[in-house]
């Protein structure tokens, strides 16, 4: 790429970030790309129909993904293969302790040709970023995506840069070694929409990954079905789902009951409340509704939560995760009745 005057890149970014163009869907044409983008990471990721489903309503959510698992299960492929689905510039950021905060967020330098300043563009600067075992990175970089992932955004020496919409980071890490890592703080976790787990295919699913890469990478054959337009306007879409108010109730309400548990030291915060009413939102939409029920949060909800809790020592010496207690929690609260009349006014 050649060099460009750090005027330039505030041009070309400024410019990119006024881009508005959406496409313009019904519901029936939105599904139906919808159905047509699972299908085509289906392709590559075997046996995983329900992780797609909820990595896929995170994006139309507007959310990140954090994949905790061991290497080897289909993290970065699966990745890779929404974003060629999903027609979204793709970057890969191998996160190891020597990654500078600036490789992420980008960095200004000094040509001397033409005395001036030149913006070089960090990782972040695409739609869809894999920060591929995050928690080997040091603190500082790893907190240089909060910025980015909060506000869609980067500061370089006082000046802000707008990153491409839609962005969308899915971060991965090994539960397994803990040598040479840094755990995510409490705040870099709470920016994750959800957390999921891939884990190991059974032996039927084994034999079809095997089997499908004896000639070829299946990635070549995935299909772009999407764009940046349309996932935008995907994601009005979703964003008009109809809430209505006892589902908001029963959303705080999940989430408060976390603040007051005997095991847990730190609940979820009101973050955590926004988060499980968009990932409600984009999993109605993904079957088929123009409403959220009951049945859209009880789904989505550990995936959501868990990983913004922290459990006390008690907890963890009887081995009680995270997950275990949201689920009594949620056998603890009311579940509201709405009818379809009430959803669809």
């Amino acid at each position: 790429m050649p060099d460009i005057t750090q005027k330039q890149a505030e041009d070309i970014i400024t410019e990119a970030s006024q881009e508005s163009q959406e496409t313009q869907l019904t519901q029936d044409e939105a599904y139906s790309i919808f159905k047509a983008l699972v299908a085509e990471v289906d392709k590559v990721i075997i046996g995983k129909h329900p992780e797609i489903i909820l990595i896929t309503s995170a994006l139309l959510a507007g959310g990140h993904v954090l994949i905790e698992d061991v290497p080897g299960v289909g993290k970065t492929t699966l990745a890779s293969a929404l974003a060629k689905a999903a027609g979204l510039s793709f970057k890969r950021a191998q996160f190891t302790p020597d990654v500078m905060a600036s490789d992420i967020t980008g960095f200004n330098i000094y040509n001397r040709k033409t005395e001036s300043f030149e913006f070089r563009e960090g990782l972040v600067m695409c739609n869809l970023l894999l920060a591929d075992e995050i928690n080997r990175a040091s603190p500082k970089t790893q907190s240089s995506l909060l910025e980015a992932m909060e506000e869609s955004r980067v500061t370089v020496d006082g000046k802000t840069y707008t990153i491409p919409d839609p962005f969308m980071v899915i971060a991965t890490q090994n539960p397994a070694g803990y040598v040479g890592t840094y755990p995510l703080p409490e705040a870099q976790l709470d920016r994750f929409m959800i957390k999921i787990a891939m884990g190991y295919p059974t032996l039927n699913e084994e034999i079809e990954i095997i089997d499908s890469r004896r000639e070829n990478n299946p990635l070549a054959d995935v299909k772009t079905v999407a764009d940046v337009a349309t996932i935008r306007g995907m994601r009005k879409h979703i964003s008009s789902i109809k809430v209505d108010p006892k589902i908001y109730k029963y959303i705080a309400t999940l989430v408060q009951v976390t603040r007051t548990h005997p095991l847990i030291s730190l609940g979820a915060s009101p973050r955590a409340s926004v988060a499980l009413m968009r990932i409600s939102q984009a999993f109605a939409f993904t079957r088929g509704r123009s409403y959220v029920l009951p049945d859209d949060v009880a789904a989505v909800y550990t995936h959501t939560v868990a990983h913004r809790l922290i459990l006390k020592q008690e907890a963890k010496l009887n081995r009680i995760s995270a997950r275990d207690i949201l689920t009594e929690l949620s056998r603890t609260v009311d579940v509201p009745y709405v009818t379809e009349r009430e959803q669809k006014k």
